[in-house]
């Protein structure tokens, strides 16, 4: 009896354990979930802008604002979340970024001009961009480094799936209801991360005397860093560069503040942001390869919707369908790139991700102007399975190392790196894109001439499609001829940056064995 009572206390924190962790679980996959919502934002919207543009009478200069206001506000606060999460605790910073989050595409919701929406897009970006990094400091804090191989895939599916479908669930949104419930949807699931995390996280205390010695002054040069490089990045290829005046200050305002801004980080007492966790020689480069695949998940995201739509004349609804394989195949590759991570080395499945990309632009850039959803298949079905082969790997690369007080600041710079990869993406897209179609142009006007049979010939055969318009059908001809040459030279511009995408990640797969591997267990010293 004597044994019997002294072995009870012994097993019940044994029986306790499981539920704690069951507990833990749990917290963090809500905790996930808010996540989801706040990077499925940035892209929701980009399928249905031409309707938000018609519902709130905005012009079509000003309606890309509903997307940039948001990139822009949620790129301020990704590095900033790492000071604000120590002073106010994980919990509180969560909370607060969820509720905050959902109040907002509330708002969005009831927007009724264009300066009401582009106001509230921005702190919904703002407030629920703190969520983000949040999530992947606490992955790599409150987690054994034995259980990350299950945690990690899921925030590695979650960062990469909610931009590649943000454009297919917006079509379903709009096509089904109305542009609202883009934010709409956001309502009942935000309520339920804000309550169930407020009840359920508790990893750490706040540290509320780290306010005393806040940094006002970086923060203002921060946000005015990043703040103008992201619409410069954004507005730039749209307004050709510098020759808009707005560009130009936004540029020089950039250089100024960023300046500013390094100086303040490695002078201040108490820095917003710890810059010195580049030190971290695993760390630096995991964000590097972050920056390139942010790169390749914001930059075919656009791509394949732009040629669906520009080319094709897909709706919004049609592009979504076709773009779900790319989500379809990340969703499987999941698992098993979390039973690989244990066995494999990190930089190996990093190389093979790398070239998995470079092999889908590689056949991509073969495309045509008859190119639907089968000549599509393998290029997107590469891409899903590469990006879930990258993210999770790379995660564990850049974070696994570090100390567990580095880990919340580090958190937000690699979690910026990959917005940042995305950004400086589209705008070298958009900008090679229009370089290369204005090339091929020059060269097809130069090969379609009255001297070509083969010209003459088609305007003819146009000419004659067009016979019930009377003398107005050559004209006809000429214009239909004319779109067919700028639509073959957007094409041929399109294979072209597919093929210089495949130069980037073949260089980023050859780059891999120079990072060194990192050891199990390492979580809790910098390896430098």
């Amino acid at each position: 009896m004597a044994s019997a009572a002294l072995a009870t206390p012994a097993a019940a924190p044994a029986a306790a354990a499981p539920a704690g962790e069951g507990r833990k679980l749990f917290a963090f996959l809500c905790m996930v979930f808010g996540m989801f919502m706040a990077i499925l934002d940035i892209q929701i919207v980009s399928a249905s802008l031409a309707e938000i543009q018609a519902g709130i009478s905005a012009s079509a200069d000003e309606i890309s604002w509903v997307q940039t206001a948001y990139l822009i506000a949620e790129v301020i606060m990704i590095p900033l979340s790492g000071t604000l999460s120590r002073v106010l605790s994980t919990r509180w910073m969560f909370v607060i970024s969820a509720a905050g989050f959902t109040f907002m595409s509330f708002l969005c919701a009831t927007a009724s001009s264009i300066e009401q929406m582009i106001v509230y897009r921005a702190l919904q970006g703002f407030i629920g961009g703190g969520m983000i990094p949040t999530v992947f400091a606490s992955a790599y804090t409150i987690f054994r480094p034995e259980q990350r191989n299950v945690v990690t895939p899921i925030i590695g599916l979650v960062a990469t799936l909610a931009p590649t479908i943000g454009p297919t669930v917006g079509g379903y949104l709009t096509d089904l209801f109305s542009w609202h419930w883009l934010f709409l949807v956001n309502i009942v699931p935000g309520i339920f991360v804000t309550v169930t995390t407020y009840f359920l996280v508790d990893f750490d205390e706040p540290n509320l005397g780290l306010f005393k010695n806040f940094d006002w002054t970086g923060l203002a040069l921060m946000a005015a860093f990043l703040g103008c490089l992201e619409f410069v990045l954004e507005e730039g290829p749209i307004k050709d560069w510098f020759q808009d005046e707005y560009i130009l200050i936004g540029t020089v305002v950039c250089v100024g503040a960023g300046l500013g801004f390094f100086w303040r980080m490695f002078t201040a007492k108490q820095p917003i942001v710890d810059l010195f966790a580049f030190t971290n020689r695993n760390f630096a480069a995991g964000c590097a390869f972050s920056f390139v695949m942010g790169i390749g998940l914001y930059g075919l995201t656009y791509l394949y919707p732009v040629y669906l739509g520009r080319v094709r004349g897909y709706s919004a609804l049609q592009i979504g369908e076709t773009m779900f394989v790319t989500g379809i195949c990340m969703f499987l590759t999941a698992p098993i790139v979390g039973r690989l991570m244990g066995k494999v080395d990190p930089r190996a499945m990093m190389a093979a991700g790398f070239i998995g990309f470079g092999l889908g632009t590689w056949w991509a850039s073969y495309i045509t102007k008859d190119w639907d959803f089968w000549e599509l298949l393998i290029p997107q079905v590469l891409r899903g399975v590469s990006l879930m082969v990258c993210m999770v790997p790379i995660n564990n690369i850049a974070l696994g190392t570090l100390s567990p007080e580095r880990m919340k600041n580090a958190s937000g710079l690699f979690n910026l790196t990959r917005n940042l990869g995305g950004a400086v993406g589209l705008a070298l897209i958009n900008t090679t894109l229009n370089e290369r179609w204005d090339l091929h142009l020059t060269r097809l006007h130069e090969k379609v001439t009255w001297s070509r049979a083969i010209a003459n010939e088609t305007l003819q055969t146009m000419t004659g499609a067009y016979a019930r318009l009377g003398s107005d059908a050559s004209l006809a001809g000429l214009r239909t001829v004319s779109n067919i040459v700028r639509q073959q030279a957007l094409v041929m511009s399109f294979g072209d940056v597919f093929l210089i995408m495949t130069f980037l990640f073949g260089s980023l797969a050859l780059l891999t064995p120079f990072i060194k591997r990192p050891k199990l267990g390492a979580a809790s010293a910098d390896a430098h």
